[in-house]
């Protein structure tokens, strides 16, 4: 399925989407410290309920790009489930920043930080119904870290785990009310359920795989063929937003940008739990400095590596056929990331960014 081409008009609006979760802070930050205008765009934000509302307005045009979660590219890319779409990667926006959360009743005690599931399931679980796990997205980073974890921890037997697709933000509720027994999703929507004490983490995505690359900047390809000059720039800002929502000393500007409505809307405190110094996983209190990693060495490179890593986990799932090949250096384009990062050094910001630009 190919996009419609869209016209376009003298004055270029980029119509960017993001999914209201706490790793769309470089877009947010772009938008509410003038980055985007400093570099010469007029970027209008689109609020998603979830993957599926990306990519379906990426495939239709109805958005020009947008935060995303990697599989989605690769399966747009490479035509998986004849869900074809010209698109492009020309940046990672950030790493790790998703967690496992689960309900209060399986405690720590009974199943340990994992390892204990299989024999709790096995033995001790009375619902007359399987245990149901959510995540946001087939293709998404959730669903292979989750299997991952199930596997480790020896719960392959599909009869024990169902695992069934919600938006991020219908998460905390459904845990609550007991239509799932827990979650694999992006923050602040694990630390919701977290200081409301009706969930807790037993292990965050970077104990499951360090390094991970997790959100992407997803460009429709036919925007990236009509706006090739706009799309760099646009990667150019979004790499200054990345550097500055790594630094300590806006962490907390950073989570004042995230509560406000037009993003997470979470509490301050929510999402501080996850973007500041210390993690509260409901059981003890651990290092959150590598929680979210924005920038940094190579972070935000659009690697092969990470485009490999990426289709591997979805082999590993079962997500893709284990034969599924194409080449990913036509989706993840390094090529436009090293263009911005050029220019990023060529013409670096005259001004500090400043709240309410």
């Amino acid at each position: 399925m190919v996009a419609p081409v869209r016209s376009f008009s003298a004055e270029l609006t980029i119509r960017l989407g993001f999914v209201p979760l706490s790793d769309c802070a470089p877009i947010a930050v772009a938008q509410e410290t003038g980055i985007f205008e400093r570099h010469g765009l007029h970027v209008e934000l689109s609020r998603e309920l979830g993957w599926a509302s990306v990519r379906d307005k990426i495939i239709y045009g109805h958005l020009d790009a947008a935060q995303s979660i990697a599989g989605i590219a690769i399966a747009l890319g490479l035509g998986i489930n004849e869900m074809r779409c010209e698109v492009a990667v020309p940046m990672i926006l950030n790493l790790h920043g998703n967690a496992i959360t689960l309900a209060t009743a399986i405690s720590l005690d009974k199943i340990g930080r994992g390892e204990g599931l299989r024999n709790f399931l096995t033995y001790h679980w009375k619902k007359d119904r399987p245990f149901t796990l959510a995540v946001t997205h087939r293709y998404s980073s959730h669903f292979t870290l989750l299997k991952s974890w199930l596997n480790r921890n020896g719960v392959t037997a599909p009869d024990l785990v169902e695992i069934i697709f919600l938006p991020p933000s219908l998460m905390p509720r459904a845990l609550k009310a007991g239509h799932i027994d827990g979650y694999c999703v992006g923050e602040p929507w694990n630390s919701e359920s977290i200081l409301t004490r009706t969930g807790w983490c037993p292990v965050t995505s970077s104990e499951i795989a360090r390094g991970h690359p997790e959100k992407v900047l997803l460009l429709s390809g036919n925007f990236l063929r009509e706006h090739k000059a706009e799309s760099i720039r646009l990667v150019t800002a979004l790499i200054e937003a990345c550097q500055l929502c790594q630094s300590p000393a806006f962490r907390e500007d950073m989570i004042a940008i995230l509560a406000l409505p037009a993003y997470t809307g979470a509490s301050s405190q929510v999402l501080r739990n996850c973007l500041g110094p210390i993690f509260n996983s409901g059981v003890d209190r651990i290092s959150a400095t590598g929680f979210h990693i924005f920038h940094g060495d190579s972070v935000n490179r659009p690697s092969m590596d990470k485009a490999s890593w990426v289709l591997s986990e979805l082999r590993n799932a079962g997500t893709i056929p284990d034969g599924t090949c194409g080449a990913l250096s036509r989706i993840f384009r390094e090529d436009l990331y090293h263009a911005a990062e050029q220019n990023l050094t060529a013409h670096p910001s005259s001004s500090p960014p400043a709240l309410g630009k």
